[in-house]
């Protein structure tokens, strides 16, 4: 049978050749395939293409690339209240990913089965290319991280948590490179996704060891063990969670507080260890701020505003409460904005994969998951110190759920909100921004003349499934769909 989403040539990448751009490549598609994986330089030249197609593949405005699944993760959490602009707002609902037919389904399924089979025919080529095992070794590194990194989506967005049944069935493993006549797999156990995403970052860790990259967007070994700090967080692995976070954030220092008001568009940041850069050339994936980006005047939908309620979360000396703000724009009034993304002064913006503040987090639910409770505090406090938020005491409620408010207030906005349900089995939260007779709430909000006056606010507009059913946990309204094309092609998919 033919694999219309799972086939693919790595002809079918289209590199852009900007010469200004970090990540210039000759395109791939100028030479046949035999040539393509002749030497470990044209190899190289798949990796970046690999890299480029995730990034900045071109599905529609709404699903530029890997960004899309990060959007899609966040509108359907509990704290973004997406507006009715133009898109994700499906998704919101939750009557998009639940949907088949629905494109960003089949989108989201391309681009990272497309990857998959890149990285295979790196992983299964490199061996027999000209150029040193240095090369080999490091080109196969990359490889193996970059075809974990999309397992470990698969494994976190097509399945219920790992720790409520490892058994459960998600999505086919393919290792092998694919032709035409590649016959389609059967969905396989999440034990065995974890185990392949295990063993190719485990081979990425000893290939990269003593690899000293040059840009952020390369993966070396702080992003290798940043994306085992995922893994093991995600498979109940409490003590090498922890360990995997430590080694991650290892010279990533935490940002000050006037970096953190300064839009979250710079992979110079000092806590970034991982992110894709962006140019004037090749910015398909700053596209994204256009939902994120609230508060600047280039931006156009100003569609991923906060909960009211989510503001709630933070003290007023919270460096990160200084970025809300009310907006009294026509059109927006009452609408609560939240000004951690802000395009750069020529409408781009790179986009953050992994923070040190994320792998502190990590660390602090791993030691707290597994006991170590001292460990913990400290690591969820040294965070909030550099927010300057109010220290973790004993007083201050279960420390577990302290840590996981912490991630939502640290991590809004990056892709984390549906993943972090599904993985707790824990519900979307989410209630209308009414008083408790149901009427609006008022708040006061400033004019684009400067006049003060109060209006209803705006929060979430869903509160329940579209089934009317209330929000619960482990609902099949949160799992993403098996595209409908791929299960009409492929009749091993349920064997």
């Amino acid at each position: 049978m033919k694999l219309t989403y799972i086939y693919i040539a790595i002809l079918t990448l289209s590199v852009s050749t900007s010469c200004s751009d970090i990540l210039d490549t000759a395109p791939t598609d100028a030479v046949v395939d035999t040539e393509i994986y002749k030497s470990t330089e044209n190899i190289e030249t798949v990796i970046e293409g690999t890299w480029r197609y995730l990034n900045d593949t071109y599905f529609t405005y709404a699903n530029p690339g890997y960004t899309a699944f990060m959007r899609t993760s966040d509108a359907m959490g509990n704290d973004v209240a997406v507006t009715t602009k133009y898109g994700y707002r499906d998704a919101y609902t939750f009557n998009e990913m639940i949907n088949s037919t629905a494109y960003r389904v089949r989108s989201l399924w391309t681009l990272l089965y497309k990857v998959i089979d890149n990285t295979n025919n790196v992983i299964h080529r490199v061996d027999a290319a000209e150029g040193s095992d240095a090369d080999k070794e490091l080109l196969k590194g990359q490889a193996k991280a970059l075809r974990a990194f999309c397992y470990l989506n698969l494994a976190s967005f097509y399945q219920f948590s790992y720790q409520k049944d490892k058994n459960a069935l998600t999505v086919p493993i393919y290792t092998e490179p694919t032709t035409r006549e590649t016959k389609g797999k059967p969905r396989a156990s999440l034990e065995d996704i974890y185990h392949l995403v295990l063993n190719d970052l485990n081979d990425a860790s000893t290939l990269l060891e003593d690899y000293e990259r040059h840009n952020k967007y390369r993966i070396d070994n702080h992003v290798v063990q940043g994306l085992l700090a995922r893994t093991y967080l995600n498979m109940g692995l409490w003590e090498e969670a922890a360990e995997a976070a430590e080694n991650a954030k290892e010279g990533y220092d935490l940002m000050t507080g006037e970096a953190y008001g300064q839009g979250f568009n710079d992979v110079g940041n000092t806590e970034w260890i991982w992110g894709h850069v962006q140019t004037s050339e090749q910015n398909t994936a700053s596209y994204t701020f256009h939902y994120l980006d609230v508060s600047s005047s280039g931006s156009y939908y100003f569609s991923y505003m906060a909960d009211p309620y989510f503001k709630d979360l933070f003290d007023p000396n919270d460096i990160r409460y200084q970025l809300f703000e009310w907006d009294g724009e026509p059109g927006r009034e009452g609408f609560l904005r939240y000004k951690k993304f802000k395009f750069k002064s020529n409408l781009i913006g790179d986009i953050v994969y992994m923070r040190s503040a994320e792998m502190w987090l990590i660390a602090a639910e791993g030691y707290a998951r597994g006991g170590q409770t001292a460990k913990a505090i400290a690591a969820l406090n040294t965070l909030r110190t550099a927010r300057t938020a109010p220290l973790y005491s004993s007083a201050s409620g279960d420390l577990i759920d302290e840590i996981l408010i912490e991630r939502r207030k640290e991590l809004w906005g990056e892709g984390f909100a549906l993943s972090d349900i599904i993985r707790t089995q824990r519900s979307v939260i989410r209630k209308a921004f009414l008083n408790n007779d149901g009427t609006p709430i008022q708040v006061e909000v400033t004019t684009p003349d400067g006049e003060l006056k109060k209006v209803n606010g705006q929060g979430h507009r869903v509160v329940n499934f579209p089934d009317g059913k209330a929000f619960t946990a482990n609902s099949r309204y949160y799992i993403f769909a098996i595209p409908d094309d791929e299960i009409r092609r492929n009749p091993n998919l349920n064997n």
